[in-house]
């Protein structure tokens, strides 16, 4: 008689258990899968945007001007914009008051833009650490499918007289199923865990370059 080895049979026919752990890790790379896909449109948007409003900004405008274009919605929502905003919007804020120091106005732009950046940054850290947590756990999910799956099959063996490989096989096929969708889960999200992360540092070291190149022309601007 032959024993029907194929993956689907190996995962109807597995115990519960390891079937929950299939269940499993399937979700969690659906998830993975989803949030790469996401992510990676976000990253390709947010240096689409970073692209278009420095090349905006370095035109030689009126900043007030480009800060009308930000507000009105007419120029993105990129991460650079957002700061831009915030440090422009801030700066024009101290000016009006009488009396201020300029050092005190270059301060103030310095704070908002840094609060900025640190929103800019959350939004782009976002998920990430989902994906660094199925990256590391579920290989480790898929061998306790694996060992659980082993331990019924030798168990099984200790109920007959003469054991045969045909007996063994499925039961180690369809433990080794979870290890094998452990890794296939696992692979993707280390993958686009070291992809995004180092595109996000990319991302945020413009940002930052920009935060403090603008804080120069501000404080030039400041002491006019």
């Amino acid at each position: 008689m032959t024993t029907d080895l194929s993956i689907l049979s190996l995962i109807t026919n597995a115990s519960v258990l390891v079937q929950l752990v299939m269940f499993l890790l399937l979700v969690v790379s659906l998830m993975s899968w989803n949030i790469i896909f996401q992510k990676r449109k976000m990253l390709v948007h947010a240096r689409q945007q970073a692209d278009e409003f420095e090349e905006r900004f370095w035109s030689g405008g009126d900043l007030s001007n480009l800060y009308n274009q930000v507000t009105s919605g007419r120029h993105g929502d990129s991460g650079m914009s957002v700061i831009f905003e915030a440090g422009f919007k801030e700066f024009a804020r101290l000016r009006k008051q009488e009396g201020i120091d300029p050092r005190a106005v270059l301060e103030g732009s310095q704070r908002s833009m840094r609060v900025a950046l640190s929103r800019e940054i959350d939004k782009l850290e976002l998920h990430l650490s989902f994906l660094a947590t199925v990256g590391s756990t579920s290989p480790y999910v898929g061998l306790f499918g694996t060992v659980w799956g082993i331990m019924n099959s030798f168990r099984a063996l200790g109920n007959v007289k003469q054991a045969t490989i045909s007996m063994v096989a499925p039961g180690i096929a369809e433990a080794l199923v979870a290890t094998a969708m452990g890794l296939f889960a696992a692979i993707p999200a280390v993958i686009g865990f070291n992809k995004f992360n180092t595109e996000m540092e990319r991302l945020i070291g413009r940002y930052d370059a920009f935060l403090e190149e603008f804080s120069s022309i501000l404080q030039r601007q400041a002491h006019k």
